[in-house]
Parts: structure tokens; C-alpha cells; sequence
């Protein structure tokens, strides 16, 4: 197993024992890949919640560019219920493990078809 392969497993296992969800993990794989280098970065590799600015990243690099969505509160929402999921005390969200949860949340899973 190569480096992502071990990262993969490490989101895998954030979704099942931190978020209580099952993987689904061709989808994983893809959004992991989708997410390019910054999965390789300690600091790009995670979304760091606190911030205003980061949330914004999310939102407009992702939910808008990447998925296709529009602008809208629903965004906003759906990024603090994926937070509230992974656990607002959780230090390390790993963007690949937000932006997967956010796929399922807006059912965009075809982006990765």
C-alpha cells in the first residue's frame, strides 16, 4: 500500500468510529484523489473549523466550484452539520472526510462518476 492508500484507510476509519457512518470507499477514493496534493500537506490536509476563512474555502472551492451548487444558506448549514457530525472537538477534520460527507449530504456523488 502506498501513502494515500494509508490515508484513505485513516479517513475510512474517522468516518466509521468518529462520524458513525459506513464508507463507501470507491467514493472515498475518489474524493480523496479529487482532493490533489493538500492530502500530503499537515496543514492543507485538514479543515481547520474555527477559522471563517477556511469555511469559506469549503464552501466556495468546494460546494459551488467543485460540486456545482449555489450560493445559498443551505451551504452554510450543511457545512456546520458536517462539522457538528465529525465533532466540533475534534482537532484533526481531514478535508477529504468533510468533503466526502458533504457529497452525500447534497447527493452529488455522480461529480465522482
Amino acid at each position: 500500500m502506498g501513502k494515500r492508500d494509508d490515508l484513505i484507510a485513516k479517513y475510512a476509519d474517522d468516518l466509521k468510529n468518529k462520524c458513525g457512518m459506513t464508507p463507501d470507499m470507491d467514493l472515498l477514493t475518489k474524493v480523496t484523489i479529487g482532493c490533489g496534493p493538500a492530502i500530503y500537506n499537515a496543514d492543507a490536509s485538514t479543515v481547520a473549523s474555527s477559522q471563517p476563512d477556511e469555511i469559506a474555502t469549503v464552501k466556495n472551492n468546494f460546494l459551488i466550484k467543485k460540486l456545482g451548487l449555489k450560493d445559498s444558506a443551505d451551504l452554510d448549514s450543511a457545512i456546520d452539520s458536517v462539522l457538528e457530525t465529525y465533532g466540533k472537538s475534534e482537532r484533526n477534520k481531514y478535508r477529504a472526510v468533510v468533503y466526502y460527507m458533504l457529497t452525500k449530504h447534497f447527493k452529488k456523488e455522480s461529480i465522482y462518476g
